[in-house]
């Protein structure tokens, strides 16, 4: 059974969560026989607690009780199942502190990013529940007489979620608390970095269950991708995996799931990019790219990792950005004042020094940060380089708080940098002119899913559908009309007439 080196309770223990002694859940934890998983927090690189991990047959039973419970939750009415949503949008409130300070403890985050993370899961819980009263369809003038035309939309099924470390809860919920309002079940593999925050959110689905009445709806199974995650990928019993990562992870998901002629909703890399014009206001630009690059320490699909800076302030700006990037501090994302914390692992800190390296050896030249800091942990200096157009590394998606910045002459040329690089995912533009915003919101503007005015890349609301193009993956999750992805279209023809007329009008008369 896992420990903790700490005297007071746990955090775990804090959201009533008790013992962690198992990697998987279908409303009842499983007695599974897998290898024990260390996490690991990532400003100390010492053990929190261990969790059991899933095996194979763990993943069958509950992709089994998943199946099985389909069978009663879409038959269940979308009203009631936002009822349920609903409740669990009220615990997440009553234990938002608490969750939110495991998500900063496991993950690294800030505080008031744990928090915020937290936060999002309840305004996504609100959403569903107005959605669960709103799963519209269609009805459409038939071109034969006394024929009546309409779409419904029906539950597709048990759905695979796969999430991320740096969003250890949010993602879930996007994909959780609007899968569920539209009849559909999950099962959730959650980052092997970060499963501590995993079984806190289902001890607290487990609780909304039980007293409503339900099982099997929100499931969970903690394992390695060779046991558990390639047995979702290839059960035809998931109509859907939504799955967000890198490129190369979404590559094999396409892979094995479009095989089978399953449905993906990917959300995979992001290399995104800020421009700033002579006429922007920089005062604004500078808070927005300062958050846009450090927060989460650079570890969020949405960071700001290139700069585009017209030549007529460039140089302002570069010196304004240096010094605020001069005050940044770095330490323990608990403690109140810290503005940015660890890398996740190890692993994580090898692959910034190495992009880093690249950097060098390719011509960039790093203008500040670009070291470990000498602490327990996980921790780097936020880094700036200065970069040419063919600065190849800088075209790669790296996990840490690297910025690239460039310099412009004119917004054409801009758009076209922008542009030059194989995901798109979010952008930003950062200036007071009506016909400059707008080009960059036009057909030859940015080429990503998300496209801001005067607010950064990261942090974006859960009422607008989230996702990108290109190598990001073309999936939307949450807002807008994204429910109809965890749902199946049916086109229906009633007729209520006593012929039998064919459409385009056809005639097959005996």
């Amino acid at each position: 059974m896992p420990t903790t080196a700490a005297t007071k309770p746990s955090p775990l223990e804090a959201l009533g969560v008790g013992p962690v002694n198992s990697g998987a859940s279908t409303g009842r934890r499983l007695d599974t026989k897998g290898p024990e998983l260390a996490s690991v927090n990532p400003s100390t690189g010492e053990a929190i607690a261990k969790v059991r991990q899933a095996t194979r047959a763990d993943y069958e039973t509950v992709a089994a009780e998943a199946a099985r419970a389909f069978e009663a939750w879409r038959m269940t009415p979308a009203p009631r199942r936002g009822e349920i949503v609903r409740q669990l949008g009220e615990e997440l409130r009553r234990d938002k502190d608490a969750l939110g300070r495991l998500v900063s403890l496991e993950a690294g985050k800030i505080l008031s990013e744990g928090l915020g993370e937290v936060q999002e899961m309840i305004d996504v819980c609100d959403f569903a529940v107005g959605l669960s009263r709103q799963l519209y369809g269609l009805t459409m003038h038939s071109e034969r007489a006394l024929h009546r035309m309409y779409e419904q939309w029906h539950p597709l099924g048990p759905i695979g979620i796969v999430t991320a470390f740096n969003f250890p809860v949010a993602v879930w919920a996007w994909n959780a608390a609007i899968a569920a309002v539209c009849g559909d079940t999950m099962i959730w593999k959650p980052s092997s970095k970060t499963p501590l925050t995993a079984v806190a959110v289902q001890s607290i689905c487990d609780r909304v269950s039980e007293r409503n009445g339900v099982s099997g709806v929100f499931n969970l199974v903690i394992g390695r991708g060779a046991d558990v995650g390639e047995a979702m990928l290839a059960d035809r019993r998931i109509p859907l995996v939504s799955a967000t990562g890198s490129c190369r992870m979404g590559r094999r998901i396409a892979q094995v799931v479009g095989e089978r002629l399953g449905r993906t909703l990917l959300e995979l890399g992001g290399n995104n990019a800020v421009i700033v014009l002579d006429d922007a206001d920089l005062d604004l630009a500078l808070r927005a790219v300062l958050f846009g690059a450090v927060g989460t320490a650079g570890q969020r699909c949405t960071t700001t990792r290139r700069l585009i800076l017209e030549k007529g302030i460039a140089k302002e700006f570069t010196g304004r950005l240096l010094k605020a990037y001069g005050q940044i501090r770095i330490g323990d994302p608990l403690d109140e004042g810290t503005l940015m914390g660890p890398l996740i692992d190890g692993d994580a800190v090898k692959e910034m020094m190495a992009a880093l390296e690249t950097v060098k050896k390719e011509g960039g030249r790093i203008l500040c940060g670009g070291r470990t800091v000498d602490r327990p942990g996980f921790f780097v200096e936020p880094t700036i380089v200065r970069a040419e157009k063919d600065l190849a590394i800088a075209k790669d998606e790296t996990f840490a708080p690297i910025l690239y910045v460039y310099e412009v002459n004119d917004l054409d040329e801009a758009i076209a940098l922008h542009n030059d690089v194989p995901q798109g995912l979010s952008s930003s533009i950062f200036t007071t002119n009506l016909i400059s915003s707008e080009t960059f919101l036009s057909h030859r503007g940015s080429d990503c899913g998300i496209a801001n005015v005067n607010i950064g890349t990261s942090g974006a609301e859960i009422g607008g559908a989230f996702g990108g193009e290109k190598e990001t993956g073309g999936g939307r999750e949450s807002g807008s009309d994204s429910w109809k992805l965890y749902m199946r279209r049916q086109t229906n023809t009633v007729n209520w007439g006593k012929d039998l007329p064919l459409a385009q009008g056809v005639k097959f008369d005996l």
